[in-house]
């Protein structure tokens, strides 16, 4: 699970220019929140986040502009903290003199991007959230069938990864096979991704491990995915009742979003990718407003109403 992001990761994803200071790349970021210092300029330091990029844009850089010399020397030396991992500049804007020697001489590297402040802020924020977030790991294989992120979880040798081989041969893409990485994106999205040493990899009980890229073409993986479904493989026996109506609604709580679940029982003869796949279009059909337990209700409350209606009827002409 990542706890930091160093700042050559954060140049190269958010594409950002090393003004000063490509020796100490290697400084870490440890959150996600960055800092537009205002209240620094004023002289105010008691709640100074040092641990937090330091963003200036054309505010700031022009406030500054209007202290003396010696108040922007003795601000800006005290924003190069120790913990302070690097500054940002937008707008392709000049290094504040002051800020390039202080920075220097805390061996805190400057960086600078032709973005506007909200842009690269935006930019950094998101990346940095992903990188940052709290990772867990759990036993299972993600799929991507036809835009629908769908988790597989199960007990051990109940045929997850061979139906998950089988999706893939159905033209659908893997994500992470025996082990998933998740984490919330926010408070609505959870995400899942393998890890590194097991991208692209599968593991089939009889044929050791495959990789999927190398037999299906790089069509059948993808780096990440988002997880909108979870559908637990249970081997069946007949003490066990499952769902057959598709109407109890199961969820399961995964770092704090809840995620549709569907528990579907493990039998001989019984094509797990096809009933997976359906799962997944009924899962997308039930997002754009379309519910089939709700048509057969419709209907089986029609039926029942021209059923009672007849048999008014009947009972109507008997009695005559």
């Amino acid at each position: 699970m990542p706890n930091n992001v160093t700042v050559h990761e954060l140049v190269d994803k958010v594409r950002l220019k090393v003004l000063q200071g490509g020796d100490y790349l290697q400084r870490k970021i440890t959150t996600s929140d960055i800092s537009r210092p205002a209240l620094e300029f004023a002289g105010y330091f008691k709640h100074y986040p040092a641990a937090r990029i330091q963003l200036l844009g054309i505010t700031e850089t022009s406030f500054a502009k209007d202290l003396t010399h010696e108040q922007r020397e003795e601000y800006m030396t005290k924003m190069c903290m120790p913990q302070t991992p690097c500054f940002v500049i937008s707008t392709n804007l000049p290094i504040p003199k002051e800020l390039k020697k202080a920075a220097e001489d805390a061996k805190i590297p400057i960086l600078g991007t032709h973005l506007t402040s909200s842009q690269i802020l935006s930019n950094m924020t998101s990346y940095l959230l992903e990188r940052l977030a709290p990772r867990k790991s759990l036993h299972g294989v993600l799929v991507d069938i036809s835009g629908v992120g769908v988790l597989i979880t199960g007990d051990s040798g109940v045929g997850k990864s061979e139906t998950a081989l089988e999706l893939v041969r159905r033209g659908h893409r893997l994500i992470a096979d025996d082990r998933v990485e998740v984490y919330a994106r926010d408070e609505q999205t959870l995400v899942g991704t393998a890890p590194q040493i097991l991208k692209h990899l599968m593991e089939i009980r009889g044929i050791g491990i495959i990789d999927v890229s190398t037999l299906y073409g790089t069509g059948a993986i993808m780096p990440s995915d988002q997880i909108n479904l979870i559908v637990h493989l249970e081997t069946w026996t007949p003490d066990v009742q499952f769902d057959r109506l598709g109407d109890r609604g199961d969820t399961q709580t995964i770092q704090g979003v809840i995620v549709p679940k569907v528990s579907v029982p493990v039998k001989t003869g019984r094509n797990l990718a096809i009933i997976i796949e359906s799962a997944a279009m009924n899962y997308r059909a039930e997002t754009m407003g379309y519910d089939a337990t709700e048509t057969f209700d419709r209907n089986l409350n029609q039926l029942i109403k021209q059923n009672s209606e007849r048999d008014r009827k009947t009972n109507k002409g008997s009695a005559n």
